[in-house]
């Protein structure tokens, strides 16, 4: 059996303003192209589908095409999707009914049974080849709300032995059904301790006392982990089995770099064959001018000088100034906006940096409120309290913070 993991799309995203609807269509025209190529029996979703839990109509439109574009273009397609942080689970499963016309499974959060207790067998889903036989079985785990789990008795952290159990009795569930030759697998979208992420465009999961649950919450009984929310493609440590997809166009400028792909899982039987890595074209580029913050003179120069296709607006590239002060600039944008005049480029942002007055005067310190907006929040706490009372940060206090900076995240999600 063949899969295509994929994961954080963030349909209807815009970039500092501008909105990205041509390079989503661009993305979801090629995957579907890329199942087609491939013969995928099965498109895996790991959540982050929309970018906000209010999408608009049109990044609706365009998830929904594209699932009915898919079916058509594959009638064998089995498609299985999981909410993400930024999702709303209720708005996701709305159209359940319809979706399952489609052979689509969505998994917004985990429902209670009449008696009260949480119904985890609904999440576990077989997937069929293409003569209609169960060849897999998966794990659909949406992103886990303290509401989603049950209560466990465990001396560890309430939230992570709640997730250890979803896990461990979903799995158990989908092995008292499968055969010695179908596979399991399963998804998270979640943040898992050693994994890299991008501060710029990933929010933050601090839920209980920690925002990184450990690799250990998926069993070697597992054939592939299919993960969502970190937005560089990337496996878990040393486990080729658990992986990152990764998402499919770079969510902010810190992102330029990535390798942004999807991943195509073959299964054989009940073992992991093969994990191949597909890379997505850059639809639209991002430039960041200069690549290091740089004195203003500098800067103008230097977009005076780029030379730039032709392009229509949708289809130009976003550009991101990153400019090295000593002092406030009045006339900083207007120079900008002037080295630019004509040129085919939307300039999304611009980055001013400050020499910092103490220690070493080429260690650049951040001034812009997007740039105090990627700061920890804890850190920032963990250094304030150092510096007033010469101590540490009390671990009553690091805890009390936990709960507060959890609780308004949770409101936000």
């Amino acid at each position: 059996m063949r899969l295509i993991h994929t994961a954080d799309w963030h349909l209807g995203q815009s970039l500092h303003g501008f909105e990205r609807r041509y390079e989503q269509q661009c993305f979801l025209n090629w995957l579907l192209a890329t199942l087609v190529d491939k013969q995928a029996d099965a498109l895996i979703i790991a959540g982050d589908i929309f970018d906000t839990a209010n999408p608009s109509a049109v990044a609706q439109q365009q998830l929904y095409q594209f699932l009915t574009a898919a079916r058509a273009s594959l009638p064998h397609l089995n498609t299985v999707l999981i909410a993400g942080n930024h999702d709303s689970p209720a708005r996701l499963e709305a159209p359940r009914p319809f979706l399952q016309l489609l052979d689509a499974v969505v998994s917004g959060q985990v429902w209670r049974l009449p008696n009260g207790q949480h119904d985890l067998a609904s999440l576990v889903v077989p997937l069929k080849d293409r003569t209609g036989a169960v060849a897999a079985w998966c794990l659909a785990v949406p992103f886990l709300r303290p509401a989603d789990l049950p209560k466990v008795t465990s001396e560890q952290d309430a939230f992570l032995a709640g997730v250890e159990a979803v896990y461990a009795q979903t799995l158990a569930i989908a092995q008292s059904q499968a055969t010695d030759q179908q596979a399991i697998i399963a998804l998270g979208h979640c943040y898992l301790q050693g994994g890299a992420a991008s501060q710029d465009s990933e929010r933050r999961i601090v839920i209980g006392n920690s925002e990184a649950l450990p690799a250990s919450i998926f069993s070697p009984a597992l054939t592939y982990v299919a993960l969502g929310h970190l937005h560089l493609a990337q496996n878990v440590g040393q486990a080729d089995w658990i992986r990152y997809a990764g998402s499919p166009l770079p969510m902010s400028f810190a992102e330029t770099q990535y390798p942004h792909q999807v991943l195509c899982v073959d299964l054989a039987g009940s073992r992991l064959a093969a994990v191949e890595s597909v890379r997505i074209p850059r639809f639209v580029e991002l430039l960041r001018v200069p690549a290091k913050p740089a004195p203003l003179d500098q800067v103008v120069a230097a977009l005076q000088a780029l030379e730039l296709a032709a392009l229509p607006e949708t289809e130009q590239p976003y550009l991101e100034v990153r400019v090295q002060l000593t002092a406030p600039e009045p006339g900083l944008r207007q120079r900008i906006e002037d080295a630019l005049k004509d040129k085919p480029v939307r300039l999304a942002k611009i980055e001013t940096r400050y020499l910092r007055t103490e220690g070493d005067e080429n260690e650049l310190a951040p001034l812009s409120l997007e740039d105090l907006a990627e700061l920890d929040p804890l850190h920032l706490l963990t250094e304030l309290y150092q510096q007033k009372y010469a101590t540490d940060l009390p671990s009553e206090l690091s805890q009390a913070f936990h709960q507060l900076l959890q609780e308004t995240q949770l409101e936000a999600v």
